[in-house]
């Protein structure tokens, strides 16, 4: 990551990179969602669902226009994204309920890659961990994966990819680039 912009008193911005889902990808998982019955954790409003690519943190914002140009020039796979999120899952560390892939698409990891590569020369770089894709449902869940209705099975279909600001608690599309070049 950066420096944190806000020791230096510029302004600054909450960034990352994601797969955005259509309104009715958010309806259809937000129902489904509503059925697993769980009372106690606090649910992500379904304007938030997202797959997240690359987290950014936090960025100067004269460091955007370079942010914009690294995310121009990644090489994309040429055709639209597709990544079944067909688990449920408990992530204990960081109290969340989440929609996984069973298997991730390999274009999603290479789009990643991609991503990671284009923005390591402006200081950006995520802690060395594996690419886990996932959607957050709820936050502060403390419970066992909650027995579903349905079997989770939710085909999120991508034709681009977004750079979004997170500002008090809602998620600003910023810019975004298509995953195929015409």
């Amino acid at each position: 990551m950066t420096q944190d912009n806000r020791e230096t008193g510029e302004p600054f911005k909450r960034l990352f990179f994601a797969v955005d889902c259509t309104p009715t990808q958010r309806r259809a998982i937000a129902q489904w969602r509503c059925e697993l019955g769980v009372g106690d954790a606090r649910p992500v409003p379904s304007a938030n669902f997202h797959l997240t690519l690359m987290f950014l943190g936090t960025a100067g914002t004269a460091q955007l226009p370079a942010i914009l140009a690294a995310a121009a020039g990644v090489k994309v796979p040429g055709e639209p994204l597709t990544v079944e999120l067909d688990r449920l899952e408990v992530w204990r560390p960081a109290k969340a309920l989440v929609l996984a892939p069973s298997q991730t698409p390999v274009t999603l990891r290479q789009l990643v890659y991609a991503l990671q590569q284009a923005l390591l020369p402006l200081g950006f770089a995520e802690a060395p961990r594996e690419y886990r894709p996932h959607l957050t449902l709820f936050r502060d869940f403390h419970g066992p994966v909650p027995e579903a209705p349905e079997a989770a099975q939710f085909s999120l279909r991508a034709r681009h990819f977004t750079l979004f600001e997170s500002r008090r608690g809602r998620y600003w599309p910023l810019a975004h680039w298509p995953l195929h070049r015409d």
